[in-house]
């Protein structure tokens, strides 16, 4: 594991390049979901695609607890809980409900894949190494940072799934015509599904009070924000008339 400083310096760069991820989606659409485009290269099916990008921060972050000597403090494995709770969704559930015959490339996967296995080393590592270890006595988990922070996680998670459940119901079987969502935050914003993941990580970042939470949190933006205006783009040109109306944002309700 790094050492303190050298961990410090490793989150210092992975802001840095979030700025610049931030900065680039607003110029290149990463080509999977409703931008798919074959110049992206070989590709496997999309449910293939999201367990294998998905999967392996579940199973590093799951090494990173067994093989630490704090494996059993209770905060620690509170932390742990939460965090695989939403990558077990991502991989393994999230996929099979997955509708249609999309396309993921392997080029998105794998830079998916290796982000999140960095996203592993930052959470893992300050959580099971770095942290002091008296960092997190057996009162956070009745401190407000841990209670308000678990309640903004599991509200975003629950906006998050809710939203993908909304997007996923809107065609029957055998349609492919495109449709605007209108229920739950999608009344607010056109990407409430991103709402809810940026939402989760927020809360992530309160719950554990860590630099390499607010960093996560602060990707996640970097990574869904600049998407999202593309949506909202897209559902402009084709529902120009109820977009006008309904004036809703991108991501943030009221906000972008």
């Amino acid at each position: 594991m790094l050492s303190p400083h050298a961990f410090q310096l490793f989150l210092a760069v992975m802001a840095a390049i979030a700025v610049v991820v931030f900065i680039a989606l607003f110029f290149v659409d990463a080509g999977y979901g409703k931008f798919y485009q074959p110049k992206w290269g070989p590709s496997v099916d999309n449910r293939i695609g999201w367990v294998l990008m998905e999967a392996p921060v579940f199973f590093a972050m799951l090494a990173l607890w067994w093989f630490s000597d704090r494996w059993t403090d209770p905060v620690r494995i509170a932390f742990l809980l939460l965090f695989e709770l939403h990558y077990f969704h991502r991989s393994f559930i999230f996929p099979c409900l997955i509708r249609g015959r999309s396309k993921m490339p392997f080029s998105i996967i794998l830079m998916g894949a290796v982000f999140n296995t960095l996203n592993a080393l930052m959470q893992g590592g300050w959580i099971f190494y770095l942290s002091p270890s008296d960092y997190y006595p057996e009162g956070w988990l009745t401190g407000a940072p841990f209670l308000i922070g678990t309640a903004i996680f599991l509200y975003g998670m629950s906006v998050n799934i809710g939203s993908d459940t909304i997007i996923r119901n809107l065609r029957k079987p055998g349609d492919t015509a495109h449709y605007l969502p209108r229920e739950g935050m999608f009344r607010y914003v056109t990407s409430a599904n991103y709402f809810g993941e940026f939402v989760e990580w927020v809360g992530f970042a309160i719950l554990t009070w860590s630099l390499s939470g607010a960093v996560f949190a602060l990707w996640t933006f970097a990574n869904l924000a600049p998407r999202s205006a593309r949506i909202h783009k897209m559902y402009e040109r084709e529902f120009p008339d109820e977009m006008n109306e309904r004036k809703t944002k991108r991501m943030i309700p009221f906000i972008f």
